[in-house]
Formats: C-alpha cells, structure tokens, sequence
C-alpha cells in the first residue's frame, strides 16, 4: 500500500469519526437555537397557564413559541425547553433574593409533530398551509439522520477497503461522505430558513434575544469535516490507482 493512501486514508477516517460524533451529538442535545429573556421569578395565573400549556400534548406551534420567548426556551430537533422557578406559589411570593432557584422542563416532539403541516398564521388552522415552512422542517428534521446514516454505511465500507486494500470500495466511501456533506448543509440550512420565516410570522417579544445554539454549531463544524473526509477518500483511491497503474507498467516493461 502506498505511503500516501495510507496517510489520505488515516487522517479522512479520523474526520470522518469526529463528524459522526459531532452530528450525533448535535441531534441529541436540545441548543439548536436559544432565546434569552427576563426570567418570569413569581407563579402568577399567566405563567402557570403557560407553562401548563407548553408542557400539555395539545400544544400548537404558536403556543410553545410563546413560552419558549417568555421562559429563556431552548429548540433541539426533539425536544423543546424552557426555565421557571423551582419553587412555586399561589399566594403572595416571598421577598425577593438575589438569586432564586430555577429548573428546566422539556417536552419531546411526538412523530406526528415531526411532519404535522405549519400555517400561515401560527396556531391558526384555519389559515392554510404554508408549504414552505412545512417542507423546511421536516427536511431540518430528516437531513441530519439521513447524514448520520451516511456516514456510518460509508465506515463500514472503509473498513472493507482497509481489509481488502481495493480502489472501489474507497471511492464509494468518498462519494457517501460527499452526500452525507450535503445532506447536514442542507440540513442546516432549512433550519436557519425555517427560523428566519417563523420569527417574521411571530415577532420577538420586547427584551427577547435569539441566537443559534452549540448543538447547531456541532452540526455545522460537522458539514466541512466530511466534505473534507469526503476529498481524501476520493484522492486516496486516485493516488493508489495511479500507483497500481506504474506498478503494472512497471511489471509489463
């Protein structure tokens, strides 16, 4: 085997594992996007109403929004969080502390909400369906598993490359991680649409920030990991044919 195959080989499986741990971290944690707001301390009746309602299994998508701006919310591709106070009271709070304890509570998208259509009009279902948004967050949803599946089938032919030493199975790599690369841009990418849309149909509260999250992050340090690794499969299985070439030639001669 070649010197350089060898290296091109190494170091494109070593991106490629630290992609697949990124992305699978980054679909497993709730910090895809963050909003940061004034923490409701008191338990009057809005709040309780709230927060009942965003941890409820009827919540629409205006609904849990609501409460995400208000409660310091934060949105991973499974679950939605947000932060009230540990303690509550139904009567008169105590005198306030300089700090009070605080805890969060997170409640999972069911499948159906995974591909249950949005609206025009937030929470309205009798404003039609906008199919913009709808398809952006199913394919937010999707990409990312479709990405992780990639690059996990594209290992397993590594490995069989690594084991028989053959050009095919090295290209097929390659091309794998190159669509794996694609599918996490566009993943990505439909989600910043996706909040882009959403916050112009439901403004931000007053005093109520956004930003994007380090689970969004991972994702995106995950894209460029894999065309990379995607490049050097391709170039490895190029520069070993090419040495196989000269050999045979070699022999010919």
């Amino acid at each position: 085997m070649d010197n350089r195959f060898a290296t091109a080989f190494v170091i494109a499986c070593v991106l490629s594992l630290i992609s697949t741990i990124y992305m699978a971290a980054s679909i497993g944690t709730d910090f895809w996007y963050e909003y940061r707001s004034p923490v409701q301390e008191n338990s009057s009746d809005s709040n309780k109403v709230a927060w009942d309602d965003f941890l409820g299994d009827e919540a629409d998508e205006k609904t849990y929004n609501d409460a995400l701006f208000r409660y310091n919310g934060t949105m991973g591709l499974w679950r939605r969080c947000i932060t009230i106070p540990k303690n509550t009271y139904w009567y008169t709070p105590p005198e306030r502390t300089e700090s009070f304890d605080v805890v969060t509570k997170c409640m999972s998208f069911s499948l159906n909400e995974q591909f249950m259509e949005k609206y025009v009009d937030p929470g309205n279902h009798n404003s039609g369906i906008d199919l913009l948004r709808t398809y952006l967050w199913r394919c937010q949803f999707l990409l990312p598993f479709v990405s992780l599946g990639l690059v996990c089938f594209g290992a397993l032919i590594g490995l069989c490359a690594c084991i028989c030493r053959s050009l095919y199975p090295t290209i097929a790599t390659g091309i794998l991680h190159l669509l794996a690369g694609l599918c996490t841009l566009g993943s990505v990418s439909c989600y910043v649409a996706g909040i882009e849309l959403l916050h112009q149909k439901l403004g931000l509260p007053e005093n109520v920030s956004g930003e994007f999250g380090w689970s969004f992050c991972l994702a995106c340090v995950s894209a460029p990991l894999q065309f990379m690794a995607s490049a050097l499969f391709i170039w490895a299985a190029h520069t070993n044919r090419k040495e196989y070439t000269l050999m045979k030639a070699y022999r010919v001669a």
